[in-house]
């Protein structure tokens, strides 16, 4: 099989890990050619707390993946999450040498570079930095201010931070397991690519990926993210008071969850029960359904509640900040049953669960086209997305490089000279002129740069 456009997306989550093979079919649409799911040993709450046991479950994952899929794979796209993520807003601003010429590149880099100086926690670094919108001498709400003049340019900013050592730990684990890094991406953006529309982050929206460990929110506005956070729960604290309450393992208080398990008590009947093998031989238990859907019912609207309020931090109350999409629910725990209409109820905004099938190709299996996998989904949308601007500016500077050399070719065939000057004048004009001609470093995102210090730390560090 050609190995040239197959791209993989890896999923390192709390409960489990993701490896997801896919291309680009002739229609524009992701077909996904391989899949591997392991149970994810040595990740809590997002963040890597055990080195070797990580890299096992990721290669367990790829060789199930690469197994289905009869490829072999060198270099993944990998989701960045976990409770170490804040967001923050913050202005900033530079006074340019020239006013009257226009705004260009440099200057909005030399804009975000200012943001890079912010002070930050220890331990803590910039990863993402995401312009809202511009003023240019004091008019505001520009979108985009390249070719306009002025003297002072500002930005409003979402910036999202991390600490870098976990980042660097989840780089470690992919490198160790015999995989190039190929690029990083915020998992909450990976799903919103997955399951969202245009008109959606145009109208306003919140993306909620309630994930094992962690629930992370991205939310947007104008087509722009506006905000992100990961608050530190997910399914996995529903599972631990199910086991709590009903003194069960929490094998069993998993299943109950996924088989019996709802958001809404008042879906069940007082006489409902269902019963539990005992262990080794012991009675076995029985458990009304009545009172698991109260037990999820309360740790649900706490977690649905810390969303809303960042929601509410957000802006969401104020006309022109209104979220006219409303909410999004995504990931593995938005399979619970009666979620929905609970996310209604609380946050009185409307609500849909999200599923990756808009984007994968029409037979594409059921089981993929889940919101279990939306962030899988997105990391290989993000993947095929960077190899098609890869090979575009290849092409780009492929052309140059063909035009700058008939260029030389020309000056020097025009003059009719000895074919030692001939030679000379080639070599002072490939030394001097030549480098001022050699197509332009394509413009690099701040998230690419720090990607970069990742990949440059761990060269380092071998």
């Amino acid at each position: 099989m050609e190995n040239d456009n197959i791209v993989v997306g890896l999923d390192v989550g709390t409960t489990k890990i993701v490896a997801m093979i896919g291309r680009e079919n002739q229609y524009g649409k992701v077909e996904i050619l391989g899949i591997g799911r392991t149970k994810s040993l040595g990740v809590h709450r997002g963040v890597v707390n055990n080195i070797t046991q990580t890299i096992q479950s990721i290669q367990q994952a790829l060789q199930q993946a690469e197994s289905n899929s009869k490829t072999e794979v060198e270099e993944v796209t990998v989701g960045i999450a976990g409770q170490h993520i804040r967001s923050l807003q913050h202005s900033d601003y530079i006074t340019r040498q020239k006013p009257e010429e226009v705004i260009d590149d440099e200057d909005i880099e030399n804009l975000c570079d200012q943001v890079h100086k912010l002070v930050m926690l220890p331990g803590e670094e910039i990863i993402h930095v995401l312009p809202q919108e511009y003023k240019v001498d004091g008019q505001s709400e520009i979108v985009e201010p390249r070719g306009m003049s002025g003297g002072r340019l500002e930005a409003n900013f979402h910036v999202v931070v991390g600490q870098i050592s976990s980042i660097r730990n989840i780089a470690r684990c992919v490198q160790n397991s015999g995989l190039n890094l190929n690029g990083m991406t915020l998992e909450p953006l990976a799903s919103a690519d997955a399951v969202l529309s245009q008109e959606e982050k145009e109208a306003g929206v919140a993306i909620i990926d309630i994930g094992g460990g962690t629930t992370d929110l991205a939310i947007f506005k104008d087509g722009i993210i506006r905000h992100t956070a990961v608050i530190p729960f997910g399914g996995n604290v529903i599972t631990e008071d199910i086991k709590e309450g009903c003194s069960i393992i929490e094998k069993q208080a998993e299943l109950l969850k996924i088989k019996f398990g709802s958001a809404w008590p008042g879906e069940n009947k007082e006489n409902e029960i269902v019963s539990i093998p005992g262990l080794r031989g012991r009675e076995p238990k029985e458990i009304s359904l009545k009172n698991l859907s109260k037990i999820i019912h309360y740790r649900a609207v706490e977690i649905i509640e810390q969303v809303f309020l960042e929601i509410k931090n957000y802006g969401h109350e104020e006309q022109k900040k209104k979220l006219i999409a409303g909410i999004v629910i995504t990931g593995g725990g938005a399979q619970l049953k009666h979620l929905k209409q609970l996310v209604e109820y609380v946050t009185g905004m409307d609500t849909r669960v999200g599923f990756p099938n808009e984007h994968l190709a029409g037979d594409t299996d059921d089981e993929i086209a889940s919101p279990m996998y939306a962030t899988a989904v997105g990391l290989v949308m993000d993947s095929l997305k960077r190899q098609v601007e890869e090979k575009r500016e290849a092409q780009e500077a492929q052309q140059e490089e063909l035009e700058n050399s008939e260029n030389i070719e020309e000056n020097i065939t025009d003059q009719p000279e000895t074919e030692e000057k001939i030679h000379r004048d080639k070599d002072s004009f490939l030394h001097e002129d030549y480098e001022s001609k050699k197509p332009a470093e394509p413009k690099r995102s701040f998230f690419d740069k720090f990607f970069d210090k990742v990949k440059d730390f761990l060269d380092k560090a071998e």
